[in-house]
């Protein structure tokens, strides 16, 4: 499967800090955001970065075993999201949970969905959870889990999307989000 390369801001290889258990952060390079006081200013630029080949990232992947998910974040995952979409497809054969943050809240990407926006159903259906919303500097904490501003949920995808809106993810009742992989 030819998969498209993707424009990234950076790769930290094991992280605790960017969604449960032990995980890769790929970073994604370019936002529309631009939310003040943002922790990585640097990934806004369209053109910034550097360009990374799918297979890099998941031959990366495959020789650590420790790794229990992949986090997206960026810049906005959601600007690549056909690349971002594929990745994750193959993340999932993996057997890994995929965390995807995004200054857009679910409400924002479903009605992007319906406007036929390409990618954007394929990356939040191989999401299993999504960090939603801007950040916004007034509302800085850092008390709270995985996410910067307290605007920001920490959603369940599969709950969401058979439900029909938000719903809030619980780490106490996700018993498949640390699993290892096979």
């Amino acid at each position: 499967m030819e998969m498209k390369t993707l424009r990234l801001a950076g790769v930290v290889r094991e992280s605790i800090v960017d969604g449960p258990g032990i995980r890769m952060t790929i970073f994604s390079q370019g936002c529309p955001h631009h939310c003040k006081g943002c922790h990585n200013p640097e990934t806004h630029d369209q053109n910034g970065g550097y360009i990374s080949h799918p297979e890099n990232i998941l031959n990366a992947i495959d020789q650590n075993p420790l790794l229990q998910g992949v986090t997206f974040s960026g810049g906005e995952p959601f600007v690549q999201a056909e690349a971002f979409a594929k990745l994750g497809e193959e993340i999932k054969k993996r057997g890994l949970h995929i965390a995807t943050y995004s200054g857009y809240t679910f409400e924002e990407i479903l009605s992007n969905i319906e406007k036929g926006k390409n990618g954007w159903k394929e990356l939040l259906s191989v999401t299993d959870l999504l960090i939603d919303g801007r950040f916004i500097l007034e509302e800085r904490s850092l008390n709270l889990l995985f996410r910067g501003s307290k605007n920001q949920r920490l959603i369940d995808v599969k709950k969401s999307l058979e439900k029909g809106e938000a719903v809030l993810w619980d780490p106490e009742e996700d018993s498949g989000v640390l699993r290892y992989k096979k």
